[in-house]
């Protein structure tokens, strides 16, 4: 699988957003939030099993540079590792995920913790969706 974060997995429906954070469950792993709401769907390629939303407080970083260097880092970090163990878990149970992770943090990490941490947290969010998944079915 390619490691790639195309315009089809980025989530822009307004409907969606809405419901996303109406609707959506979440949790805290410190420097992020996520929020996460998924459904049962056939995926195809317009349709990709995964799309997120990635944003940075502009009440914490108010210049843009700073927002934008978060953002790149953090873009860089989901792309490089979603494919691991999300993706896969998505497929194979043939749910789409709507996912936005907020960056909480005060000030700007390395990259090395940004990956960590996304690391952790993609985990986290595949045991969150295993459990909501497996409720459901129950």
């Amino acid at each position: 699988m390619r490691n790639t974060f195309t315009k089809e997995e980025r989530l822009c429906a307004k409907k969606r957003i809405d419901m996303l954070f109406k609707c959506g469950s979440s949790f805290v792993l410190y420097p992020f939030r996520v929020v996460f709401i998924f459904e049962n769907s056939q995926q195809t390629e317009k349709n990709p099993p995964c799309q997120s939303i990635i944003s940075v407080s502009k009440r914490r970083f108010k210049r843009a540079v700073d927002r934008n260097a978060i953002k790149r880092m953090l873009r860089e970090s989901y792309r490089l590792q979603k494919s691991n163990d999300l993706i896969p878990f998505l497929i194979e149970h043939n749910v789409t995920l709507y996912l936005a992770i907020q960056y909480v943090g005060k000030q700007i990490l390395a990259f090395d913790v940004f990956r960590a941490a996304m690391n952790k947290t993609l985990k986290k969010l595949q045991d969150e969706c295993a459990q909501a998944y497996l409720d459901k079915r129950n």
